[in-house]
């Protein structure tokens, strides 16, 4: 049998088990999922794009539903690391949580079109996003656990170190013990790697201990800036 097809049976067994499956979602690709997918993925799902597959219209889309559903439920998509609430970033991209709620529900819910006069009007889509140059800034390795000699204006943590699929939170620990939640990667993909940087600088006054946790994760490094 040729590979030809083994797809093509592959596709109309598919597509035979979507025209069957049952609708249990009063969400709709028209009206919710497709506003997300505009404005959160289609710089990079989109003709042409960074991405393996477009995922612009309802066509492109629905055969990957299942598969959509379980890349956001993981967070592997957006490309995204670091877990929302543990820390705030610059060019953040992560979905929120109602975001992948709504995506993951109209998935599992039959991944219902709607009324495709409720979808957002046909415009090109924004190109990909360029990726953020390297920060030039002083670099302070970080493995386990540092404690700091002199004061630190900390701007952004690259994940430099980190074996494929590790996971590790990175904490500043105050002298006067107040505790402070800097980055949480999860799951880290070297391919994806890149500096997460500060809303606002972090300033750290000697004696703060920082730790990545658990030990072993691998090492990550700060990004300083001058003082």
């Amino acid at each position: 049998m040729s590979l030809r097809w083994i797809l093509f049976a592959g596709l109309a067994a598919a597509g035979a088990a979507q025209a069957h499956e049952q609708i249990t979602t009063r969400l709709t690709w028209s009206r919710e999922v497709s506003r997300i997918v505009h404005r959160r993925c289609a710089s990079c799902h989109r003709a042409g794009g960074p991405a393996p597959m477009p995922l612009i219209r309802y066509e492109d889309a629905r055969p990957w539903a299942a598969a959509i559903a379980e890349e956001v439920l993981e967070r592997r998509m957006p490309p995204w690391a670091a877990v929302k609430g543990f820390g705030e970033f610059r060019h953040e991209m992560a979905l929120s949580q109602e975001e992948i709620t709504v995506i993951a529900d109209w998935a599992t819910g039959g991944a219902p079109e709607g009324d495709p006069a409720l979808a957002p009007p046909a415009s090109p889509p924004p190109k990909a996003p360029p990726q953020p140059r390297p920060i030039r800034a002083r670099r302070l390795p970080l493995r386990d656990t540092l404690r700091l000699h002199a004061p630190v204006r900390l701007i952004a943590i690259r994940p430099s170190g980190l074996a494929e699929g590790a996971s590790v939170q990175i904490t500043a620990e105050r002298p006067d013990g107040a505790a402070e939640p800097l980055l949480w990667i999860r799951n880290h993909r070297a391919r994806f790697t890149r500096d997460y940087e500060f809303r606002a600088p972090i300033l750290l006054p000697p004696g703060t201990r920082l730790t990545a946790a658990p030990p072993g994760a691998g090492s990550v490094t700060l990004l300083i800036g001058a003082r």
